[in-house]
């Protein structure tokens, strides 16, 4: 087998292995290294794929949410001729999660990168949205303070609005419903926002409204992954 560095993406939602390629469980069979961005979620999920692999023969190393990943030893292992797979907590590697700073690394090298087929919630929700999936950004995390997050998102709206273009960001779950106020009080009443929550699971929320119609009846939302977006 060639070597490789492979990008292996994992259920948006627990337990939702349906969602991943048939290429995940067949690239992953002989793979004996991992940069993962939580070890736990690493294995766990390796060990549901398969079931019979003993773990300790297994080498991970975790992406440090503070310092990034051991950028010496993922060099090590891939001039030593290992193949590499790189795990995010959710959805896939290197898309809003770490794993670019890695794969720069291997094409520096002359590695080849095998991006693995799964679910991107970002991916899921402009699908979903009914926005411009032509043209669209995604922003990351907007400021957490006032004023800088609603000058955020006024730049935002007016950035859509000029290029016809989606924005989109996320938040951390537990401030999902304070960021909804800030866009209901900054944004048009004509601009449109669609929240997309718990994508693939069973009781997922997608929803695209005006401003106008969302201050009608302000839903609360769970401290769950979300997706917001914008097109003004």
């Amino acid at each position: 087998m060639k070597q490789s560095v492979y990008l292996v993406p994992l259920p948006i939602v627990d337990g939702a292995l349906h969602t991943l390629s048939p290429d995940v469980t067949k690239h992953t069979t002989g793979l004996m290294h991992y940069f993962a961005e939580d070890l736990r979620t690493g294995r766990r999920f390796i060990k549901s794929l398969h079931p019979s692999l003993v773990m300790e023969t297994i080498e991970f190393a975790e992406i440090d949410k503070h310092d990034g990943p051991d950028k010496r030893l993922f060099e090590q292992w891939l001039k030593a001729g290992h193949s590499v797979g790189i795990m995010s907590d959710a959805g896939c590697p290197g898309i809003a999660d770490p794993g670019a700073d890695l794969v720069a690394i291997a094409h520096r090298l002359g590695v080849n990168v095998v991006p693995l087929t799964g679910p991107s919630s970002i991916l899921l929700a402009l699908m979903a949205s009914g926005l411009n999936g032509q043209s669209f950004a995604f922003t990351g995390y907007l400021p957490v303070k006032e004023p800088q997050r609603s000058k955020r998102i006024k730049e935002l709206e007016t950035h859509s609005a000029k290029e016809n273009q989606t924005q989109a960001f996320i938040e951390t779950p537990y401030r999902n419903n304070p960021l909804l106020a800030d866009l209901l009080k900054t944004c048009n009443p004509r601009t449109r926002i669609c929240i997309a929550q718990n994508i693939t699971a069973d009781n997922q929320y997608i929803k695209t409204q005006t401003a106008a119609d969302w201050k009608k009846s302000i839903p609360t939302l769970e401290k769950q992954p979300a997706i917001f977006m914008i097109l003004a």
